[in-house]
């Protein structure tokens, strides 16, 4: 099964942590994922988290192009907890200590009543494996989140825990990975 992620654009509300906030996407964001799905394509179906940053993107892509949509809650972005809704510069006038060892080690270290990053891997790739069975030899979009799709790309990458963070994602960027018969995950060019 060929899985392509795309990350949700520019938001109403701006960067930072959006984590679980349910904002909408600017016209900026709308056309960043137009953009990246440039060339992609095509698509057998397309499966989306719930929140309206992926998925109104994802219905009116279906529905231009008469593909089915599946909303997968567990592909929802981290809960951020008490920092959800602030910027990096805003932790870093009073939680930059906690900032700095959830960026240098966000599996030790959870956000204030954030959730667990052993939590968010569990439920993310669960969510990708349950995806398999029903969809080999198929071409799924995945419309989702930056720490989804980081998540996904390390595991993809083989990197170790401690440099999931040092993987970059845009909005709007396109991933290409493929599930081998063995159910592991590989990058695609």
């Amino acid at each position: 099964m060929r899985l392509d992620l795309l990350r949700h654009g520019e938001t109403e509300l701006g960067g930072g942590f959006r984590g679980s906030l349910d904002d909408a996407l600017t016209e900026t964001g709308w056309a960043q994922m137009h953009a990246g799905i440039e060339g992609g394509g095509p698509w057998d179906l397309v499966v989306s988290s719930p929140l309206q940053r992926c998925a109104a993107f994802a219905h009116d892509l279906t529905h231009r192009h008469a593909l089915p949509l599946q909303l997968e809650p567990d592909l929802r972005e981290l809960h951020f907890g008490l920092w959800e809704g602030r910027s990096a510069a805003q932790l870093m006038e009073d939680h930059a200590e906690a900032l700095g060892q959830f960026w240098n080690d966000p599996y030790s270290f959870t956000p204030p009543e954030g959730e667990p990053l052993l939590q968010f891997e569990a439920r993310v790739l669960a969510a990708a494996e349950r995806l398999l069975p029903r969809f080999i030899g198929q071409r799924v979009l995945l419309v989702t989140h930056g720490g989804v799709i980081r998540m996904l790309v390390a595991r993809a990458r083989q990197l170790p825990r401690a440099q999931l963070m040092q993987v970059e994602v845009p909005h709007g960027a396109l991933f290409r990975l493929q599930f081998d018969e063995a159910g592991g995950l590989r990058e695609q060019p």
